[in-house]
């Protein structure tokens, strides 16, 4: 029973939401009818949650809201209300809610820390602000403390320690010396996240007393400086040096040699760390390593993949940077630092918890009487936030009661609503992490129907374009509306027409017919209203005679045409472009009603001429290309540019005039056209020359107006058919008087740069434009539409101005005004510019797709309001992305795809989707600033479509009379697959093609075989497969069955690619083929079946070729895995069989076969092994019993005279040896222990590593350095060496001494004497 109740409550609600949905009005944007309607308060603007101020400023905390009529404004300070009048130091700014605290003039910040609310309220509500949590800034001092200078040994890591103060916010590290320069930083020093100074290994240039912390207060712009360190690196020659100065040459010394180690890391510390971070923020993960050599850090996510377009690496990749983060980024993340003698790794578990943010934000509700409506407040988080109400700034369980709501968890639910009923609502959603504030109201309202587009309004379209007829509304109850043609027509109904929710009425294909008086009504139940509108449908402009392609001769004449037919009505205007530029400033152009024409035709004016008509419906082009050539020879006449101008001279100077007269220089058998007259600015710009006006050829005198406060030079340059003279010498120089600037800059401009800024920029005044020196700009600005004063402000000479704290994105009135030190420019003239847009607020909303198409799809959405935009209305991107395919049920690699729709536009076509695949999308609006939020995912899905062609179809295990055929399903299904269709058909050796034969096969099957075929005769098939939709692709395939039993190929072991006998359990299809023949395309020839048969040094080659008679083979070779060039050897005759001599015993080979006169026509690769070469038959006497036994003895033998030598060499005997050994002088000696000065023991272990280097002493267990230090290994190898009966050893030094590699200063000894043993044997 309980259950049955849920379950028509949960109804209940769904009907009372989609009512809501369908009854909830929009209120439009109109100026004057928002003046007229009532409205709870609105919370416009407010200082952000966590607000911290400068202790030296006033602290301003803003609160603005909207309301009709007006609201007013309280504050609650600590939860309690916040008295204003009782605090000279607060005051309230007039008509708003933002508080000023006065700090500037006695008050202190600290006093007023706390966590501040502002409410507005009218008649219909209240409207509550964020939290706000003030704090002043603070930028502490560092504490005093005695730094020890460091003394580091080269090689070593070290870590400088900065430990700032504690400020709010936390300041800024960063490393300087004494010259405040940056200390440089690399992969062995840097800096990390906690502001340590790194050192993976420290070099001698590290050796410095300047090593700085700086903490930087952003707030309060302070910066506080940590004592110097001092770092000393001791290199190992240095320290050699000191220690070898104070030793004798007896002494021990010599330090050991900066040592490579592999590399630890010094942060984090220890294998593994946690990491805890909110949704949204940046990710920062550090990891610092020593080592020599330097190690490199990699970073890794394991069991994922670091995310793409939001991973950064900083501080050369020892930090790890993801912006954007959110609970998918949550895992762990392992950074490994490497160098050549090893690696470390440290794991840190990162945990993405999330703030609060809304999933659907309450929305204002304006409802007629009687109406129900719905509130929805929901977000989430980590942990899941809690939801709690309230109403006008209370919470709703103690709240005064209405009837008309009830509220159930994230939703009110309202029905039949009262005017009474107004209110405003506010929605709390909160965690440990944070919280979100909404305000949302509902406003009840009766009122009758309003048209609000203007009457007797006129649209013109052109005929076979739409046409759309505005009659925007308002009424409460939502208006009806109905459209009628002329003032007594009937309702307007049918396909040719289009109704749209906002009251358009849409002519999709208007006709000359469709002109006329539209009238469009709206009715409630408390009235009705309406509007006309006129349309007039215009002919489309055309060009009936368009330009032509011309070749014309150079220095002739051509001329372009361009006829137009156009309406009456409309006025068109006809522009020429070159190159898809303007036409050249030259008297030659000549642009008539409905002609170009280009006189005296030269190479440059080669191109393409357009002709564009426009008039202010519609616009038409059309082209035509000009090809200049050569003109025919002339006589031999020399012409040239003419000769400069001289004698200039100025006459009736004015305040504003000047006359300029010349004499023309030769002309040069080509008559002067005109003379150019130039000036040079002496005080603002000299020797920069600029056009002043040209007058013609027959002209020597010309009057010249002048600008005031500039130092004019005159030049004059004469002009013919070849070209410019040079130019004449300069005339003397005129300087006219200072004056008020004539003009204004141009150009100006105001767009904002960040969301609470107006940067003004305008085009600044030339010099010779300042009319007089000290050039300045008043600059001023007062927002639009608002019943502001003028705020101004004058400039240096400058070109842009930055105004600060503007509302974000709202139109002002700008002007730029010129003055100089007499006076200023005429008043200039206002342009419209706007503050600096922020992110659009709300996502688009009722997002709808309409499938086409297995293909194409097309989605709809309403448009967000134009307030909630904040700035230029762009456009509307849609992102869609496939989720799975409905046929394998398997998921991929999402790869959004973006579709931009530009202006205001509600609809657009999603085309190149996949069929039978389920996609998903979302709706974000873009302004100049960026997108905003997006849409609510939306899910849709492709109908199927005809699959793809089977993935593969190969025919295997030819018989008499049967084949067996195996394919792979398509790899683009496309759909549910019903069938697979195959057909074939036989071919005889002249090409013929056979009668075509159809199956139908099972969707489920993979194989089948065919029986009861011909005998060695050769088939093609043809293989698609279908869906519900259709057929798709097929591919083709050929195969033959076999002559008889025998000649059934088995594959070999080392065969090239051949057939491969793979049995399937499919039932057999059983058909009698009868072929009759026509001709067809013969098959293109092919080599098969290679095979190779290989011995230890040649090979025996076959193959079959089907194709043209007489081909003439050869065969390619070479060794396997190689990149060296093929051996090609040539088959005589047509045989099909070679034989490679003089191959490697035990080599891989690679060999193909090809035909000549067929140009990359040749078989596929085969490898194939030599055999090894025979063993040889001589007995390997190393692994015979008795000389393994005959060798121990000697050995043994050895070993008992080695002892005996250094018995007797102990009691002081000397061996003819000896003296050699002194002529020789040599230089190594016996290894000592450092410890004792005894003999270093030997192990079986060590035998090959050198030992240590000692120094020798005279006394009881050693030798003196001028003793004997002989070996038996310096003295030979086996045989060569003999002992006397006493024992001493006889011979000369033979063979080659070992001695092993020496390690850093230590110099290599003889090796032992178990060594000199295994040497003999």
């Amino acid at each position: 029973m309980m259950k049955k109740k849920s379950i028509s409550a949960s109804k209940a609600s769904l009907v009372i939401f989609l009512c809501q949905m369908i009854s909830a009005l929009d209120v439009p944007l109109d100026s004057k009818l928002l003046e007229e309607l009532s409205q709870p308060p609105t919370i416009t603007q407010q200082s952000p949650k966590d607000y911290i101020v400068d202790p030296r400023e006033n602290i301003v905390i803003q609160c603005e809201a909207k309301g009709k009529p007006p609201p007013s404004f309280s504050w609650t300070r600590n939860g309690t209300h916040f008295d204003i009048d009782k605090d000279a130091q607060v005051t309230m700014k007039p008509n708003s809610g933002t508080l000023v605290i006065n700090i500037m003039n006695g008050g202190k910040a600290e006093a007023y820390e706390g966590v501040y609310q502002c409410t507005a309220r009218n008649e219909r509500g209240a409207a509550i602000s964020n939290n706000i949590v003030i704090r002043p800034s603070r930028s502490p001092l560092w504490t005093k403390e005695k730094l020890e200078p460091n003394q580091v040994r080269e090689g070593d890591s070290l870590v400088l320690h900065c430990r700032p103060p504690v400020g709010l916010p936390p300041p800024i590290i960063f490393w300087m010396d004494n010259a405040f320069q940056r200390l440089p930083q690399s992969e062995r020093v840097s800096q990390g996240l906690n502001g340590d100074l790194y050192f993976s290994n420290v070099q001698p240039e590290d050796t410095r007393e300047d090593y700085i912390c700086y903490a930087r207060f952003n707030h309060t712009q302070t910066i506080q400086q940590k004592q110097p360190i001092s770092v000393k690196v001791f290199s190992m020659d240095s320290l050699n040096d000191t220690i070898a100065a104070n030793l004798s040459d007896t002494d021990i010394y010599g330090a050991k040699p900066v040592t490579e180690r592999q590399p630890v890391l010094l942060t984090p510390t220890g294998s593994t760390s946690t990491k805890v971070e909110l949704r949204g923020n940046v990710l920062l993960l550090e990891c610092i390593a020593a080592g020599l050599p330097t190690p490199v850090i990699r970073w890794i996510k394991e069991g994922g993949e670091l995310p793409v377009n939001r991973t950064f690496f900083e501080n050369f990749k020892k930090t790890l940077k993801i912006i954007d983060v959110s609970e998918a980024d949550s895992g762990n993340y392992k950074c490994i630092a490497r160098n050549m003698l090893g690696s470390v790794h440290h794991v840190i578990s990162v945990t993405v918890k999330a703030a609060p943010y809304w999933i659907t934000a309450p929305r204002n509700l304006v409802l007629s009487p009687g109406e129900d409506g719905t509130l929805i407040c929901r977000a989430n988080g980590n942990p899941k936030p809690n939801i709690s109400w309230f109403a006008n700034g209370v919470p709703i369980a103690i709240a005064p009661e209405d009837p008309s709501r009830k509220v159930d968890g994230d939703t009110i639910i309202f029905s039949h609503v009262q005017e009474r009923s107004s209110a405003v609502y506010q929605c709390n959603a909160s965690n440990e992490y944070g919280y979100l504030l909404a305000n949302a109201f509902v406003n009840v309202l009766a009122e009758p129907p309003r048209v609000l587009t203007p009457a007797n309004k006129l649209y013109q379209v052109i005929a076979d374009s739409p046409a759309l007829l505005n009659c925007a509304y308002f009424g409460s109850p939502k208006p009806e509306i109905e459209w009628f043609k002329g003032v007594k027509g009937s309702i307007l109904r049918g396909n040719e027409y289009v109704f749209h929710d906002n009251g358009t009425l849409e002519i999709p294909v208007a006709q000359k017919d469709s002109t006329g008086t539209y009238t469009c009504v709206a009715r409630n139940e408390l009235g009705k209203v309406q509007n006309e509108v006129r349309l007039e449908v215009k002919d489309p402009t055309m060009i009936i005679k368009q330009p032509e392609y011309k070749v014309i001769q150079r220095y002739g004449q051509v001329s372009f045409e361009c006829i137009i037919k156009h309406d009456s009505t409309l006025l068109p205007t006809v522009i020429w472009l070159k190159d898809n530029d303007e036409l050249p400033d030259d008297e030659r152009f000549l642009v008539g009603k409905d002609n170009l024409t280009i006189m005296n035709v030269t190479d440059k004016d080669d191109g393409t001429y357009t002709c564009i008509v426009n008039t202010t419906l519609d616009s038409v082009s059309a082209s035509a290309v000009l090809t200049v050539v050569a003109a025919p020879p002339t006589p031999a006449i020399i012409y040239a540019r003419p000769n400069p101008p001289f004698d200039l001279e100025l006459t009736g100077q004015l305040e504003r005039s000047v006359e300029l007269s010349w004499i023309p220089g030769d002309e040069n058998n080509s008559p002067i056209k005109n003379f150019v007259i130039e000036y040079e600015d002496g005080l603002h710009e000299p020797g920069v020359w600029h056009y002043q006006t040209e007058v013609p050829g027959t002209q020597t005198t010309v009057q010249l107006k002048l600008s005031p406060y500039v130092n004019y030079s005159f030049r004059v340059i004469a002009v013919n058919e070849i070209g410019r003279s040079q130019p004449s010498e300069p005339s003397e120089q005129y300087l006219t008087k200072s004056a008020n600037p004539d003009e204004n800059p141009s150009n100006v401009q105001g767009i904002g740069s960040e969301p609470d800024n107006l940067v003004i920029t305008w085009e600044s005044l030339k010099g010779f434009q300042s009319n007089g020196p000290g050039l300045q700009y008043k600059v001023s600005w007062r927002q639009k539409d608002v019943d502001d004063e003028w705020t101004s402000v004058i400039v240096a000479n400058v070109s842009k101005y930055i105004v600060s704290g503007t509302p974000t994105f709202v139109p002002y009135e700008i002007k730029v005004q010129a003055l100089n030190d007499l006076g200023y420019a005429p008043e200039p003239s206002e342009v419209i510019g706007h503050s600096g847009e922020d992110l659009p607020m709300v996502a688009p909303g009722n997002v709808q797709v309409h499938v086409i198409n297995s293909t194409l799809a097309k989605v709809h959405w309403d448009p967000v309001p134009l307030k909630t935009v904040r700035g230029h209305l762009q456009g509307y991107k849609v992102y869609y992305w496939k989720v799975q395919s409905l046929s394998r049920r398997s998921r991929r690699h999402v790869e959004k795809k973006i579709l931009t729709f530009r202006g205001n536009k509600t609809f657009g076509m999603l085309p190149g989707l996949e069929p039978y695949s389920s996609y998903k999308l979302n709706v974000r609006v873009v302004n100049g600033k960026g997108e905003g939020p997006a849409s609510p995912d939306k899910v849709f899905k492709t109908p199927e479509g005809v699959p793809s062609s089977p993935s593969f179809l190969k025919i295997t295990n030819p018989t008499l009379d049967s084949l067996t055929l195996e394919w792979g399903s398509p790899t683009h299904p496309n759909g549910v697959l019903t069938s697979y269709i195959l057909k074939f058909q036989p071919i005889n050796n002249t090409h013929e093609l056979g009668p075509l034969v159809e199956i139908r096969i099972p969707a489920n099957e993979s194989s089948l075989i065919l029986k009861n075929l011909n005998y060695s005769t050769r088939y093609k098939f043809y293989f698609n497969a279908q869906t519900s939709v259709g057929s798709g692709s097929q591919i083709t395939e050929e195969a033959v069955t076999i002559m008889d039993e025998a000649g059934i190929l088995r594959p070999a072991v080392g065969a090239g690619k051949g057939y491969s006998e793979i049995l399937f359990a499919t039932s057999p299809v059983m058909h009698t083929v009868r072929p009759t023949f026509y001709k067809v395309q013969p098959l293109y020839p092919r080599i098969r079946n290679v095979t190779t048969a290989a011995a230890e040094t040649y090979a025996n080659i076959s193959w079959e070729y089907e194709g043209p008679d007489h081909a003439n083979f050869y065969v390619e070779y070479g060794v396997a895995g190689r990149k060296e060039d093929w051996k090609k050897e040539i088959v005589n005759g047509s045989r099909s069989f070679f034989v490679l001599k003089g191959l490697t015993p035990g080599t891989a080979y690679k060999v193909r076969v090809g035909a000549e006169g067929l140009s990359g026509f040749r078989s596929s690769e085969d490898v194939f092994e030599t055999g090894p070469a025979m063993a040889s038959r001589q007995i390997d006497i190393a692994t015979q019993g008795w000389f393994i036994g005959l060798m121990c003895a000697v050995a043994l033998l050895i070993l008992i005279l080695l002892i005996v030598c250094f018995i007797r060499r102990n009691k002081g005997g000397k061996y003819p040896v000896k003296e050699k050994e002194d002529a020789h002088a040599d230089p190594e000696i016996q290894p000592m222990k450092e410890d004792d000065g005894t003999f270093g023991e030997y192990s079986d272990a060590e035998d090959h590593k050198p030992l240590k280097k000692g120094s020798r002493t005279p006394s009881d267990r050693t030798v003196k350095k001028e003793d004997s230090d002989d070996s038996l290994v310096d003295y030979g190898e086996g045989v060569n060496g003999q002992f006397n009966e006493d024992g001493s050893f006889i011979g000369q030094y033979s063979g080659k001494k070992e001695k092993e590699p020496a390690e850093g200063n230590e110099s290599s000894e003889a090796p032992s004497p178990v060594n000199a043993m295994n040497s003999f044997v």
